[in-house]
């Protein structure tokens, strides 16, 4: 962070700029918007970085009541105060800045002192008002920890003599937090604030402390219960409840009531088969029944004396099922919404930056009713968050952006210009022409549709998309966090993201993968590709009409290929099995599936609704002739798809039957499966080799 205070000046004159530069002195970092719209984006980019602005009303695109709406919408004008600077005059016009929440107010022409004087004023004055803000925070923060660490201790010696793990406390506090908001979220039914949340989750930690009143062999016994020994330990609510009713200074105390609620209440049921009081539905406190299912899971997860752990999976499915008691069905709801995050949440400890985080919520709260929205601390952190991220903006080759929706702008890092040639800001980016011909119109549509239909929950859009550059198409991976006001009634505010180039990467991403699917030397796709392709197309029992959509599969094979290599050499014989492919494929439609499957096979399928056999007799023809004074011979055996063979197996299988027995009856043309009898096709499944196992290395085919 910058040791000097940092002022911005806000006015479309030049010289009126360096006049108030030159008056205010180096003593502070002065930044300059010669608009509206340049000091909207440099307070978005900035934050609580200003220390004040400077502000003139009469500019062009935003004026001054413009950037100040901005600034009260944003909540900027709490942190960031504002002087106008103007040659205005009217009583009105000075009014309306005031109740826009200007702090001063400045006339032109100048004088040197006054600028000076009532700049220092300012800044002093909000400086001591952050840091008594800051002061009385501490005090709450070190109250509040105190308190949470005195619950905190206190719940972990009841949970010590029962001779549980420390942690179980911990996770009914956290599970506890988590259900809870997601029902805020998810209804009104239970009218709860954030301060009504961390209370509950807070007396949460005391829902077992009756249990220190029951003796410790029934507590730590291993084995079942008997009657007798269960109803002592059942006593254990209704002992929690009376040792906090018992609490004459204190018992009239918000947590002191929410903690003795949950303590005799926590056992309950929504079916009225609880204890101890056998209350039904939501005559149980809200609070007592969130408890009660995070008791639950927590011990069902948990290791006890007297059973081992059961998975995550299986206690959700124990609790949803009413193997552990009914649930309220809004609360099982909120479990299944937060059933991905309890894992990473729970059996983690808590922290002392944890502490500090739920302390400063109520901090606030405490300070001015919720009307302060950061403390001196939130601030700095924001400064601090704000620096790192403009430094690595800066050291890396992402571009990042932030994105508002009122107004509509876009604030780029100082890396676009040089790698998209955009300006840093923005305005009205969806219909801004540069910025809409470098993404594209339909992609930044995808982007924003994306950004909307995400929640508060689950903010974050990940996708790849195409953009020119220089003239140039390069691809993008975009990584953005759609930003979404209060959770009651979420407003979409805008996002922040990044744009990380990935052309190199995706070129080398779609060379691997051609690698992957094509055979090196004839270009044309592999068997294990083609196989995945046809298998696609063939579909499943149900999927396609098995009569009409008929498929054709045709294995082919070089005769006397050998031949080639043993006289030409093996290079040319690389040129024979390459000028075959291209043969194959021109003889074929750019739909069908052309695969080398072996040293000289290939494979043929497609898509034939009339009679295949002119088609493979002109494709047979197409192939056969000579090549550099060496014949070309092909044998081909074929296979059509009927009610019995729609497996790719069953296809092959049948094509390389009718393949040998072309072979083995002579070379140079084709044979259908459909063609040979029963007599035929067993004796050849008999056989040792099939066309594609081994007849090329027989002696006949020298």
């Amino acid at each position: 962070m910058s040791e000097k205070q940092t002022i911005l000046i806000v006015d479309d004159s030049m010289l009126n700029r360096a006049l108030l530069a030159d008056m205010i002195g180096d003593a502070y970092r002065i930044i300059e918007a010669e608009d509206g719209k340049q000091a909207v984006a440099a307070l978005q980019k900035e934050g609580a970085g200003i220390s004040l602005v400077l502000l003139d009303y009469v500019m062009p695109q935003m004026n001054g009541f413009d950037v100040l709406e901005v600034m009260n919408k944003n909540g900027w004008i709490k942190d960031i105060p504002v002087i106008m600077v103007s040659a205005e005059s009217d009583a009105a016009y000075i009014e309306r800045a005031y109740e826009l929440g200007v702090t001063d107010f400045i006339n032109r022409p100048y004088d040197v002192n006054i600028v000076r004087r009532r700049v220092m004023n300012t800044l002093m004055l909000y400086q001591k008002q952050r840091t008594l803000m800051g002061m009385v925070a501490d005090q709450v923060y070190e109250r509040e920890k105190s308190n949470n660490l005195m619950v905190y201790i206190l719940s972990h010696i009841v949970e010590f003599r029962n001779g549980e793990s420390g942690m179980h406390v911990l996770n009914v506090q956290a599970m506890t937090e988590m259900i809870l908001t997601q029902l805020t979220r998810l209804t009104d039914q239970y009218p709860l604030t954030t301060e009504d949340i961390s209370l509950i989750t807070m007396a949460s930690s005391l829902h077992d402390i009756g249990k220190i009143a029951i003796p410790e062999e029934i507590l730590n016994k291993p084995g079942r219960f008997t009657d007798e020994e269960f109803a002592i330990m059942k006593t254990h609510s209704a002992v929690g409840s009376d040792m906090l009713d018992d609490l004459e200074l204190y018992k009239d105390e918000k947590l002191v009531k929410v903690a003795r609620d949950i303590c005799r209440w926590h056992h309950e049921r929504w079916d009225g088969r609880g204890y101890p009081d056998g209350l039904v539905g939501d005559d149980i406190p809200i609070s007592a029944q969130v408890v009660a299912l995070a008791d639950v899971y927590d011990a069902l997860t948990s290791r006890r004396v007297y059973k081992p752990p059961f998975s995550h999976e299986e206690a959700l499915r124990m609790i949803r099922e009413g193997e552990c008691g009914a649930f309220n069905p809004l609360i099982l709801e909120c479990l299944t919404a937060v059933a991905g995050d309890l894992e990473k949440r729970l059996n983690h400890g808590i922290t002392g930056r944890e502490i500090s985080i739920d302390s400063l919520h109520l901090s606030e709260a405490t300070l001015d009713n919720g009307d302060a929205e950061a403390s001196s601390r939130t601030l700095e952190l924001l400064d601090y968050e704000r620096m790192k991220y403009h430094f690595f903006a800066s050291m890396s080759n992402e571009v990042q952006f932030e994105f508002t929706e009122e107004p509509p702008m876009i604030v780029l890092s100082d890396w676009s210009d040089h790698k998209l040639d955009l300006p840093e800001i923005i305005m009205d980016p969806y219909n801004d022409e540069a910025f809409c011909a470098t993404f594209g119109q339909e992609n930044l549509q995808k982007l924003s549709r994306l950004l909307r239909a995400t929640t508060i929950d689950d903010p974050v859009v990940d996708m790849e998309m195409e953009a020119t550059v220089g003239g140039e198409t390069r691809w993008f991976h975009v990584l953005a966090r759609a930003l979404w006001s209060g959770p009651s009634d979420p407003v979409y505010l805008g996002s922040i993201g990044k744009l990380i180039d990935i052309d190199d990467r995706q070129a080398e991403l779609i060379d691997l993968q051609f690698k992957a699917y094509h055979d090196p030397l004839t270009e044309v796709v592999n068997g294990a590709f083609a196989r995945k392709v046809i298998a696609e197309r063939l579909g499943a029992e149900g999927e396609c009409d098995r009569h009409r959509d008929r498929h054709v599969l045709a294995l082919c094979d070089l005769d006397f290929f050998k031949q080639a290599n043993d006289t030409y050499g093996h290079q040319f014989g690389d040129r024979v099995l390459k000028h075959f492919a291209e043969r194959l494929q021109e003889s074929v439609r750019g739909e069908d599936v052309v695969a080398r499957v072996g040293g000289d096979e290939f494979l043929l399928c497609m898509e034939c609704p009339v009679d295949p056999r002119p088609l493979i007799d002109r494709i047979h023809q197409s192939l056969e002739g000579d090549f550099e004074g060496f014949p070309l011979s092909v044998s081909m055996g074929v296979a059509v798809t009927d009610g019995v063979a729609r497996d790719y197996d069953e296809l092959f299988r049948r094509a390389d039957v009718a393949l040998y027995h072309k072979k083995r009856g002579g070379r140079s043309g084709y044979v259908f499966y459909d063609d040979l009898d029963e007599e035929e096709r067993d004796s050849l499944l008999e056989e040792a080799h099939t066309a594609l196992s081994g007849i090329d290395r027989d002696e006949s085919d020298q």
